[in-house]
């Protein structure tokens, strides 16, 4: 199956929701190349950026379950190869 290069940009407003989240990236592991995480303790905020190798849809998928957490926002941005 082909498989896409993706960032996946997170930003995580509420700590309940790391729990769900690393659940979520745990299930993925096999397709994440690395992964950054940043604190923003001025905004009380923590900035998630993923670099992921997978078919479109299971990147769409992870996307799509990490913005339906409670105090998360996803989003993807593809390569063009």
């Amino acid at each position: 199956m082909e498989t896409r290069v993706a960032v996946l940009s997170i930003i995580v407003e509420d700590d309940k929701a790391v729990g769900e989240l690393n659940e979520l990236l745990h299930n993925y592991r096999d397709h994440i190349i690395g992964r950054m995480g940043i604190p923003y303790k001025q905004k009380g905020i923590n900035i998630i950026c993923i670099a992921i190798d997978a078919p479109a849809d299971d990147i769409n998928s992870l996307t799509g379950a990490l913005g339906r957490i409670e105090g998360i926002t996803a989003k993807a941005t593809y390569s063009k190869n």
